[in-house]
């Protein structure tokens, strides 16, 4: 591949639900980057997921708001239909706030080596394992994070769904999208993706690019239907070739048994019985050959 132009353009893409206040923070901290992005695109299924979101509050980056169908995958495809020009797609959660000198990290990380197709970044704290965080908690760390060595850039297995950065030439010019037969929550998707885009580069983590996932817990899919992810999509995945049969095996098993111990007395930000139902009547339909991610939508 080619090297990046000496001043790369940026798309920063935000697929959002139900999280406007979040949201609004966090396109306010993507203004005070030490390197802007060009445009920042957000997809949304409903206008109060956007509520408050105007380009004042980001008046050096272009932002686009765009309606689509619920999904992240759908959402995904839907800005990566819209990067115009630029070279660099970064996607975050909705909840992810960035360090303020992530972009100029992860472009350094791109620089260093022209094999690089996709990277993502070091995650300081996991709101995702715990209650949640919150903005005003994640903003005032992130003020005193003490900065990682640019040359940190470690191989890994797949990018981190939360941040992920992807060249688009290569997108482009392979034609790789989201899958959309992962709906809503769409368990694996990051997996999915960037592991189709390994055999044309490496997929990397670069230390110094740095941030917070608050791991909000509104927006989120019920517990039935997460729990039939967590099952059905590694082998849907294993399937089509994207993931290893082991590692779904490892998977699968690894997430139901954490689920019926946890049942017995569970966090009380997760719905843990409910992620059980979901686990075993995916078991069930796995047993029969039925691996088919969309039927978490009649559940």
């Amino acid at each position: 591949m080619s090297d990046l132009p000496d001043n790369p353009k940026v798309t920063v893409g935000l697929a959002t639900s139900g999280r406007a206040p979040i949201l609004k923070s966090l396109i306010e901290e993507l203004g005070r980057q030490s390197v802007m992005p060009s445009r920042i695109v957000v997809c949304y299924r409903n206008p109060s997921d956007v509520e408050g979101v105007t380009p004042a509050l980001v008046p050096e980056a272009e932002l686009v708001l765009l309606q689509g169908n619920r999904g992240l995958p759908a959402q995904r495809n839907v800005i990566l239909d819209h990067v115009g020009d630029t070279d660099i797609v970064l996607f975050l959660d909705d909840d992810f706030f960035p360090q303020q000198d992530y972009i100029r990290n992860m472009l350094d990380v791109f620089r260093s080596d022209a094999r690089i197709v996709g990277m993502t970044g070091q995650v300081l704290e996991d709101g995702a394992i715990g209650p949640g965080l919150t903005v005003e908690h994640a903003l005032p760390r992130l003020k005193n994070v003490s900065p990682a060595s640019p040359d940190v850039v470690t191989d890994v297995f797949n990018t981190y769904g939360c941040n992920m950065a992807f060249r688009l030439d290569v997108i482009r010019r392979e034609g790789v999208r989201f899958d959309e037969r992962l709906p809503l929550y769409a368990w694996y998707e990051d997996i999915d993706f960037s592991r189709r885009l390994l055999p044309y580069g490496r997929i990397v983590r670069g230390d110094a690019a740095q941030g917070i996932h608050l791991g909000s817990k509104s927006g989120k899919t019920s517990g039935v239907r997460l729990g039939y992810s967590q099952i059905v999509n590694p082998f849907y995945l294993a399937r089509k070739g994207s993931y290893l049969w082991s590692h779904a095996l490892q998977s699968a098993g690894r997430h139901t048994l954490i689920n019926l111990a946890r049942s017995f007395r569970p966090e009380p930000w997760v719905d843990r019985k409910g992620r059980m139902v979901g686990n075993w009547l995916a078991w069930r339909d796995v047993a029969r050959g039925r691996l088919n991610p969309e039927r978490i939508l009649d559940l």
